[in-house]
């Protein structure tokens, strides 16, 4: 069994809603882009304890959990390492549109593991917050084969984050 199939069962008999992003949802929804690593969201605050994590330690795998503070915009970040296997970082959204975007999302197989994958404008909205050059480019990569109804839904709930999203997503509406 592959680290990421572990994390995702310790997720599912734990009862913790994730989903996949980062490169790995654009390779589902088309769009191919090299990473060494499987990137999952989630709003749990559970899986910031280092004892959640033990079932995959007592198999070999190295925990790393990282809380964020107060005022960062993650409530944090865990990886996860094993020997000759992808590092799997679970990225621990706070907000309620992080939440909703892991409701919506469609289940898909990757890597030989059925796993939800958020829909093409949650993608869009996680790369908005994260907003780095990489992410910039994911969205414009997504917006090539995008139709009406992604960026529709993209206007209607890019509202829930903040200012400088909004106004980075109207410079991707005039293009």
């Amino acid at each position: 069994m592959t680290l990421f199939s572990s994390t995702l069962d310790l997720l599912q008999r734990e009862h913790i809603p994730c989903a996949l992003i980062g490169a790995g949802a654009l390779a589902v929804h088309g769009i191919a882009r090299s990473t060494f690593d499987i990137d999952l969201l989630t709003t749990s605050p559970r899986v910031l304890e280092a004892a959640f994590w033990e079932p995959l330690s007592a198999e070999g795998a190295a925990v790393e959990v990282r809380p964020g503070g107060h005022d960062d915009p993650l409530r944090g970040v865990v990886r996860l390492q094993h020997a000759r296997d992808r590092d799997v970082d679970i990225v621990v959204g706070r907000h309620d549109w992080q939440r909703d975007a892991l409701a919506r999302a469609v289940a898909a197989r990757v890597l030989g593991a059925e796993v939800p994958v958020v829909t093409t404008s949650d993608l869009i909205l996680l790369k908005l917050y994260a907003g780095g050059p990489q992410d910039l480019w994911d969205i414009e990569q997504l917006l090539a084969d995008a139709d009406g109804e992604v960026r529709g839904e993209v206007d209607l709930r890019v509202r829930a984050l903040p200012l400088e999203c909004r106004q980075q997503w109207t410079g991707f509406r005039v293009r």
